[in-house]
């Protein structure tokens, strides 16, 4: 026969040790956030073969315009089909400047001079959010296909995003990401494929892939 009393000094034992860590834990994280004192405006890379970049890159636009930031939004690459995001972000033209520039992805649009033009405009764009310090966030959606493809020059990128306002803060997402962008970004985030839906024949769909 079990003993419930034993069971509750299991329970009990098991519970403590969980509070022991968590103070420690606790100290160790209290310390961290006690080094990490200063603001600044950091770029932020999501890169990787998984799906999510571009939903993490417009998750931070929702939490930077629920601060009361505006937003610069430039779509490389895509802007031959209406996403979700850009249908419902341009309900606040006020808040975010949104643009989707591209034609396709590359596959479709098989004309590499083409894609050269339009990365270029997209840039040019780009840089004027890059020199707005009203701007608080630029999202710079699949910039890394245009500058894997060699679309655009990467040091000119380097040299513009170093230059711009001390406290605005840089998106960039898109697989590929070359190792001088993840060099000079503050926080790089790798999304890894563990499994897809596409692989089993459901079809991309409303809402979670555009």
């Amino acid at each position: 026969m079990n003993d419930p009393h034993s069971k509750d000094l299991s329970t009990a034992a098991i519970n403590e040790r969980h509070r022991v860590r968590m103070e420690r834990k606790k100290e160790l994280i209290d310390a961290k956030i006690q080094q990490a004192q200063r603001t600044a405006g950091v770029i932020v890379v999501t890169t990787g073969n998984g799906k999510g970049k571009s939903s993490s890159g417009f998750g931070m636009v929702i939490r930077a315009m629920g601060h009361g930031m505006k937003v610069g939004v430039v779509q490389f690459i895509k802007g031959a089909m209406s996403t979700g995001e850009e249908k419902f972000l341009r309900r606040f033209p006020d808040e975010v400047s949104f643009h989707a520039m591209g034609e396709g992805y590359t596959w479709e649009t098989q004309n590499r001079e083409r894609d050269i033009e339009k990365a270029e405009a997209a840039w040019k764009k780009g840089q004027e959010f890059l020199t707005d310090p009203s701007i608080g966030l630029v999202v710079f959606d699949e910039l890394n296909i245009a500058l894997k493809f060699h679309y655009l020059d990467v040091q000119k990128v380097i040299t513009d995003l170093q230059a711009r306002p001390a406290m605005q803060h840089v998106v960039i997402t898109g697989r590929g990401a070359l190792p001088e962008l993840i060099e000079i970004a503050d926080t790089v985030t790798e999304m890894q494929d563990v499994k897809h839906a596409f692989r089993s024949g459901i079809t991309a769909q409303h809402g979670i892939e555009w």
